[in-house]
């Protein structure tokens, strides 16, 4: 299984997200086109198109993006609610089959307005058992016709959708570090991201994934694992370093610690979001270079803890996640064009003569357990 390196393009009319540089066509198609040409230029498969309600349709982004380039594949994030699953479906697959089988959706469950766009906000059991349907019944419209399925949520009666897409469709990644969000990658996911954890963590996560789909009979092909986090990459060890703590304190005078500590306590973060906010109580560097200051002054997501170091360092780094079974790696730091090429250009090489020179273990799946 080899290695495929995604950036991320963010998806915001407004400049300055994450503190990129402001530009006069920020937002813009041309803009963001060129940020997706520069991904191509310098090693990247393609990049994650964020999503939410107040920002552009990210499939409508995808899909212009897409007609501007030629390999680069539109990682599309999109919430079940804000479409039906058939509609998504039919999207997917005509996008899928126009630019000749790129197209790779990031199924999102989390935190959205959701009453904006007429959707409605269940508990955690509810929310995750309306995204396996979703996501079960697009499968079943991607590889078979005239589909009647009747489900909790979502229902369809002898659909097909046309044009077919490629193979089985889009690969689906997924992402949730709660019970009920894991049982749905286990059995309904091509992809399971995981946020910058510690190895240990991530670790034991991929264990509990391969047993739960083991015990949940999954009938797709062998769920594989991500990794989305920030990387701060510089010349020597140091001057990341140097870097990092400069752009952390600068992130703390603009926002405010405690005013970021209240938001996180109102909103109630996810999980995995307050996986990562705990990690500071073991220490501002985890492993080798796993810096966990900036959960800490505002950062969430994939800003809460970075990859800091050379283009040694961050290789060895995420390396070390690829030997316990990562094999998808979703990157960014800003200002988003400069460092598209900076850590394309760095990482994306050395890691894979890394890989050639000493090969990655083959993953272990869990037995399927006897009845």
């Amino acid at each position: 299984m080899s290695l495929k390196f995604l950036w991320y393009i963010p998806n915001t009319v407004e400049p300055g997200h994450r503190g990129d540089d402001a530009v006069d066509d920020y937002g813009t198609l041309d803009h963001t086109t060129d940020l997706a040409r520069t991904a191509e230029e310098h090693g990247w498969s393609g990049a994650l198109i964020g999503t939410g309600w107040g920002r552009p349709d990210t499939f409508t982004v995808a899909t212009a993006i897409a007609a501007r380039t030629t390999t680069f594949q539109p990682l599309v994030a999109i919430r079940p609610g804000y479409w039906q699953p058939a509609h998504f479906a039919s999207a997917a697959a005509t996008l899928d089959h126009l630019i000749g089988g790129r197209l790779l959706i990031n199924i999102v469950s989390g935190q959205d307005n959701l009453a904006a766009y007429g959707d409605v906000e269940g508990d955690q059991a509810q929310r995750y058992s309306r995204t396996r349907e979703f996501m079960r019944i697009a499968r079943r419209l991607w590889t078979e016709e005239h589909v009647t399925y009747a489900g909790e949520y979502f229902g369809v009666t002898d659909s097909t959708v046309t044009p077919r897409p490629h193979g089985a469709g889009p690969r689906l990644y997924f992402g949730g570090a709660s019970a009920a969000a894991e049982r749905v990658s286990a059995t309904e996911a091509d992809v399971q991201l995981f946020w910058g954890e510690p190895l240990d963590g991530i670790a034991e996560r991929v264990d509990r994934l391969r047993r739960l789909s083991a015990e949940l009979n999954r009938d797709l092909p062998p769920l594989e694992f991500g990794l989305r986090i920030t990387t701060l990459v510089r010349d020597t060890t140091e001057e990341a370093w140097r870097d990092a703590e400069a752009k952390v304190s600068a992130t703390a005078q603009r926002s405010g610690a405690l005013a970021d500590q209240r938001v996180d306590r109102r909103r109630g973060p996810a999980v995995g979001q307050q996986r990562l906010l705990d990690l500071a109580a073991r220490g501002d560097v985890l492993d080798s270079c796993l810096y966990t200051a900036p959960g800490r002054y505002g950062g969430g997501g994939a800003g809460t803890t970075w990859l800091v170091g050379s283009p040694d360092d961050v290789t060895t780094a995420l390396r070390r996640y690829a030997e316990l079974g990562i094999r998808h790696f979703i990157l960014s730091d800003t200002p988003y064009k400069h460092e598209t090429a900076r850590v394309g250009d760095a990482l994306i090489g050395r890691l894979r003569e890394s890989v050639r020179e000493r090969p990655l273990p083959e993953p272990v799946h869990a037995a399927v357990p006897s009845s």
